[in-house]
């Protein structure tokens, strides 16, 4: 045998080898896939670990009267029960359907509106979008829609049961609200009572869990401020097992503001930083988003602006934080009973799911407006069966999520922390 051959059979071999190892590899790889389903041949885990229940929420107008109207600006989703769930939303907003694409000669005829396969309407934008509360209050003055036509101020807190039946309709309170932010239970209260956070209002409302009574309000209506009695149109919620209450503070303020279980202010922190800048531990450009660990009582806060979550002790020292991309725009921090800490990235559209040390364990979400898309993740629950639901803002409605068959439990949004119930 020459040289070369000699030089070549061993090439032979090591390529045969190194073949080998690749297959080898590769079976090991299907063994250990990274997909929601690792069993799962194809897919693109554009839903995570989730498969979407269409038809849910049935729409508003399936209710007498409103046949005309759709849901508004979606902002607050809390399931108390698989078959009780809390939708908060802006109003009701005019049927629209998808318009045919539109040539616009002024920037060419290759080029029509609404673009194809993308979401056709904001429905917290625009002039004619998100009415700035009940008619009488001022806000009309700055809205360019007409009530009645654009939009209507009805309908801004609902119940619905696992069906997606509407069986709860809390019209009584429509004028309380101005802006719905967001709806909570403390999972450590036993009575249930329902939290509501209206940034405008200024406030946040305790009512009972009926909703026949209103049992607290914290802050003063409609009086912005930055003191231990006013707040700077409010955010979100979180709780601690003894109740200790935590708000981020939020769209004018740049604080958390700590309170006791009955609602007693105890400390704030935080303060106003550069938009888009601040690396400075404690600064915030909106506060939008809270998180507690029961665990060690480490407070997660979502800095909005600076694209980053900043993590404190429950007296508000600093503890840590870590970016999440400069171009994300998060809206929800979501706690998990099994002490995992979801995010919701507008930019994006993906749920993003970390440690509590600030490392990215798995991402799932398209944009979209088709069922099981996403655009304007704006709050976050799960139920006790382990189904998600999403408000979403900007597409202006909610979305129920079973977890798939055979699905990665470690990929799906853990259920919430429970206490008292």
């Amino acid at each position: 045998m020459t040289k070369r051959a000699l030089m070549f059979g061993l090439v032979g071999l090591i390529g045969a080898a190194a073949a080998g190892g690749v297959m080898h590899s590769q079976a090991k790889r299907v063994t250990s896939s990274m997909a929601a389903v690792p069993s799962e041949k194809g897919g693109e885990d554009l839903f995570g670990p989730y498969e979407v229940v269409e038809n849910w929420p049935k729409p508003i107008s399936s209710l007498p009267g409103h046949e005309k109207w759709t849901w508004g600006s979606m902002n607050g989703v809390f399931a108390e029960s698989p078959d009780r769930i809390f939708l908060f939303q802006r109003g009701e907003a005019p049927v629209v359907k998808r318009p045919d694409g539109v040539a616009v000669p002024t920037f060419g005829p290759s080029l029509s509106f609404p673009v194809n396969g993308m979401p056709f309407r904001n429905i917290s934008q625009g002039p004619v979008s998100s009415p700035p509360g009940p008619p009488g209050e001022g806000g009309e003055t700055t809205w360019k829609g007409k009530y009645d036509v654009d939009a209507r101020w009805e309908h801004c807190l609902v119940v619905v049961n696992a069906a997606g039946d509407i069986v709860e309709q809390w019209t009584q309170w429509d004028k309380t609200f101005k802006r719905p932010h967001a709806v909570f239970i403390n999972p450590y209260d036993a009575t249930k009572a329902v939290w509501i956070v209206d940034d405008m209002r200024q406030a946040i409302f305790k009512f009972s869990n009926d909703g026949t009574e209103l049992l607290q309000t914290i802050g003063t209506v409609n009086q912005e401020g930055n003191d231990e009695t006013h707040l700077g149109r409010p955010t979100y919620i979180a709780w601690l097992p003894d109740s200790t209450m935590f708000v981020s503070d939020g769209y004018a303020n740049s604080r958390v503001v700590k309170f006791d279980k009955n609602g007693k202010y105890l400390t704030s922190w935080g303060q106003k930083g550069e938009a888009g800048k601040e690396t400075r531990p404690g600064y915030f450009n909106s506060v939008h988003g809270i998180a507690v660990d029961p665990v060690t009582r480490h407070v997660y806060v979502n800095d909005r602006l600076n694209h980053r979550v900043e993590v404190f002790d429950d007296n508000g020292k600093f503890l840590d934080q870590w970016m999440f991309s400069p171009t994300s725009n998060v809206y929800d921090l979501y706690m998990t009973g099994d002490r995992h800490l979801w995010a919701s990235d507008d930019t994006t559209s993906k749920m993003l799911l970390y440690d509590l040390d600030g490392h990215l364990l798995y991402s799932w979400g398209i944009r979209g407006d088709t069922p099981g898309a996403l655009w304007g993740a704006h709050q976050i629950s799960v139920d006790t069966n382990g189904s998600l639901y999403i408000a979403e803002a900007e597409n202006g409605r909610a979305q129920m999520f079973r977890p798939r068959k055979g699905a990665n439990p470690e990929f799906l949004v853990g259920k919430p922390p429970r206490g008292a119930w």
